[in-house]
C-alpha cells in the first residue's frame, strides 16, 4: 500500500444503501466512521478514499467522508451528466466537493465492455459456464451424499464452456479459455488507448477513465477474470502508450485544480436511482431500519457512560442494527436470489435488537440470551455503541469515543 501503485480504501461498515437510510443521518454517519476507524486500526492511517455501497450518492455525503478522512469516492456517471450546468469536461475528469472530496465518475465505455451481460468479455463461448454446476445436472441418487442436505446446489465443479444458448455445451478448454482472456485484454487496453485519443483531442485536457466493476465479477461469475486482469497489467507495462494507470490519490497531488460540482442523488443498478434497493419486494424494511436507527441514537444518548451489562447490550444492538442494514438483503429480494435467507437474517437481526432495546427499557438484560447472540454476531468485536453519540451529546461525557484494534490471533 505504500509503494502508491496499489491503493486500498474502504466501504461502509455493513455495506448499507446509505441513501436509503438518510432520514436518521446518524445511521450514515456511524457506517462511514465505523469504516473509517476500523480501517485506520488495520493500517494505521485513515482511508484515503471510500467506496460509497451500490455507488448510492446524496449531496452532503462528501462531507462526513471528508470528516472521517477520506479524500475521495466514486459516483456513477449520470451523476455528473445531469447535473446543471453541465460541466466542461463531464464524466472525464473527477469533480471537487465543497467539502474539498473528490468524486471520481464511474466511465459508462469501459464498464459496458466488462460488465455487459450481452456483449461483455465473460459472456464469450470459450470461458468456463459458471451456471453449468454438476450440482444441478448430475443424477441426484449420484450426487446425494456430497450436497448439502441432499438438495441440489452449486458445488464449484463446473466442465464446461459458455458454447452459447444453446443446452448441448463444449467441455471446457483452459488454455483456450487463457488465449482469450490474453486477447480481450488487449483489445480493453486498444479501446482505452482510443477513447484517450479521441477525448484528448475533443476536451483539450488530459481525461480519466475510472474503470470501476463488482469484484465478485473477477474469479466468481467470470472465472477467467483474474487471468484478464493480470494480462491488463503485464501488457500496459510492456509497450508505451497513450495513457498510464494511476491512483485517486496520484491524480488529486497532481491536479489539483478541477471543476467544483455537487453531483445529483445516483446510484448504480438497474434504472440508476436506488431501484434494486427500494421497490415493492424489499420497502417494508426500511421503516424498521429508521425506527430502529432512531431509537440507537436515543438509547445511546440516554446511556452515556454505560457500563457491564447495559454496555455489552448496547454494543451488541448496535451490531445488529448494522447487520440489519446490509444492502445484500434488500437485493437479495429484489432478485429473489435467496430471498427467504435474506428476509429471515434481516427479520433476526431487527429481531435481535428490538430484543435487547426491550431489556435496556426494562432494567432486566438476560446475560445468558445476551451471549448466545454475541456469540453468534460478533462482527467488530470492539465496537462501542458511542459511534451513535451525536456531537452535542458527545460533548456532555468527559470519556471520547476510542476505537482499539481487534486482537489477530
Amino acid at each position: 500500500m505504500n509503494s502508491g501503485k496499489v491503493e486500498i480504501i474502504t466501504s461502509s461498515a455493513t455495506h448499507g444503501y446509505l441513501p436509503a437510510l438518510m432520514t436518521e443521518p446518524m445511521a450514515v454517519k456511524a457506517q462511514i466512521r465505523l469504516a473509517a476507524d476500523y480501517f485506520k486500526a488495520r493500517f494505521g492511517r485513515n482511508p484515503c478514499g471510500m467506496w460509497l455501497p451500490e455507488c448510492g450518492y446524496m449531496p452532503g455525503f462528501d462531507t462526513l467522508l471528508s470528516e472521517a478522512g477520506a479524500d475521495f469516492f466514486f459516483l456513477e456517471s449520470h451523476g455528473i451528466l445531469n447535473h446543471k450546468p453541465k460541466k466542461s469536461h463531464g464524466i472525464c475528469s473527477p469533480v471537487k466537493m465543497p467539502s474539498g472530496a473528490f468524486a471520481f465518475v464511474r466511465d459508462a465505455e469501459s464498464s459496458r465492455e466488462v460488465w455487459s451481460a450481452k456483449t461483455g468479455y465473460p459472456g464469450d463461448p470459450d470461458y468456463r459456464d459458471f451456471y453449468r454446476d454438476i450440482g444441478f445436472y448430475l443424477d441426484l441418487e449420484y450426487i446425494r451424499p456430497y450436497l448439502p442436505a441432499g438438495t441440489r446446489t452449486f458445488t464449484g465443479i463446473k466442465y464446461f464452456s459458455i458454447t452459447g444458448q444453446s443446452d448441448n455445451k463444449t467441455l471446457y478448454v483452459h488454455e483456450k479459455a487463457m488465449k482469450k482472456a490474453e486477447t480481450h485484454a488487449e483489445h480493453f487496453l486498444e479501446s482505452r488507448e482510443k477513447q484517450v485519443l479521441f477525448l484528448n483531442k475533443k476536451l483539450k485536457t488530459k481525461p480519466v477513465i475510472t474503470a470501476a466493476y463488482d469484484a465478485e465479477l473477477f474469479g466468481h461469475w467470470w472465472s477467467e477474470g483474474p487471468e484478464w486482469l493480470n494480462f491488463i497489467f503485464r501488457k500496459a507495462a510492456k509497450k508505451n502508450r497513450a495513457f498510464r494507470f494511476t491512483t485517486p490519490s496520484e491524480y488529486i497531488s497532481e491536479n489539483n485544480h478541477v471543476e467544483t460540482a455537487v453531483p445529483c442523488m445516483s446510484s448504480w443498478g438497474r434504472g440508476g436511482y436506488s431501484s434494486t434497493w427500494i421497490n415493492e419486494s424489499n420497502s417494508w424494511i426500511y421503516r424498521h431500519l429508521h425506527k430502529a436507527a432512531k431509537q440507537m441514537t436515543e438509547s445511546a444518548a440516554r446511556n452515556l457512560n454505560a457500563r457491564g451489562l447495559v454496555k455489552r447490550a448496547l454494543n451488541q444492538s448496535a451490531r445488529e442494527l448494522l447487520l440489519a442494514q446490509s444492502s445484500d438483503w434488500a437485493f437479495m429480494m429484489k432478485t429473489d436470489n435467496a430471498s427467504g435467507f435474506a428476509r429471515n437474517k434481516f427479520r433476526e437481526h431487527i429481531g435481535n435488537f428490538l430484543a435487547l432495546q426491550g431489556e435496556l427499557d426494562s432494567g432486566s438484560i438476560n446475560e445468558t440470551k445476551l451471549s448466545m447472540i454475541e456469540d453468534k454476531n460478533c462482527i467488530f468485536p470492539d465496537l462501542s455503541y458511542k459511534i451513535y453519540i451525536r456531537d452535542q451529546d458527545m460533548r456532555r461525557q468527559n470519556e471520547s469515543y476510542k476505537f482499539t484494534a481487534p486482537t489477530i490471533l
